[in-house]
């Protein structure tokens, strides 16, 4: 029996030929709400916001990004990314955060895929433990647009082939939460923690994406 992984390169390029051949057809589909209509308070924690710089704004290619960490204490507080596009095409798609992160620096430690109950039913969420030096961090990052919330990456891909050509639309948002825990592995307390921010915020994006 011939290996799912061997046909992810071709997977791979497929997305890129798809999304050459539908971007004349696509429709830029905008937010119904701008991100900043989203929540400045989360998990009982004030916000304050943060900036992309202009070369990681360049190459993230976004049509809009709300970024904002979350708590009193910069050392600990957890930080939200949600980026959004209203179309993309080849060299301005959604870029992993599994590939982003080892270039800046962290090293995963542990990933999986979990099942997250939510007010809007059970939703597919990415776990990852990431290290830089002595320093850890628990991840949990998705995709949601189009009616989908998705983590799988390669069944991302080819929703959005799927999508642009007959559906002419490629919408869609990554949403990151990234928590600091020192130099221990998360424990249970900030799994807690992560879990209940994403709780809240798989409903919040929600309502400012398009329909």
């Amino acid at each position: 029996m011939i290996k799912f992984a061997t046909w992810l390169p071709a997977l791979i390029l497929a997305s890129g030929v798809g999304l050459d051949l539908t971007v004349g057809r696509q429709n830029p589909t905008p937010l119904r709400e701008p991100l900043s209509a989203l929540p400045d308070s989360l998990v009982g924690r004030p916000s304050r916001e943060l900036k992309l710089t202009p070369a990681e704004l360049k190459a993230a290619g976004v049509s809009s990004y709300f970024y904002r960490s979350y708590g009193a204490d910069s050392t600990s507080d957890l930080s939200v990314y949600v980026g959004f596009y209203e179309m993309q095409t080849r060299g301005k798609t959604i870029h992993s955060p599994k590939n982003c992160l080892p270039g800046s620096g962290w090293e995963a430690l542990g990933s999986k895929e979990i099942l997250l109950d939510t007010p809007i039913g059970k939703v597919p969420v990415n776990r990852y433990v990431i290290a830089n030096k002595n320093h850890r961090a628990l991840v949990y990052y998705w995709y949601q647009g189009r009616g989908r919330i998705s983590a799988n990456e390669y069944r991302v891909k080819w929703e959005l082939i799927r999508d642009a050509a007959f559906r002419r639309r490629t919408d869609e948002a990554l949403v990151r939460i990234v928590v600091p825990a020192g130099e221990r592995d998360p424990d249970d307390q900030l799994e807690q923690l992560a879990q209940t921010a994403a709780r809240a915020l798989v409903v919040d994006v929600g309502r400012v994406l398009p329909e």
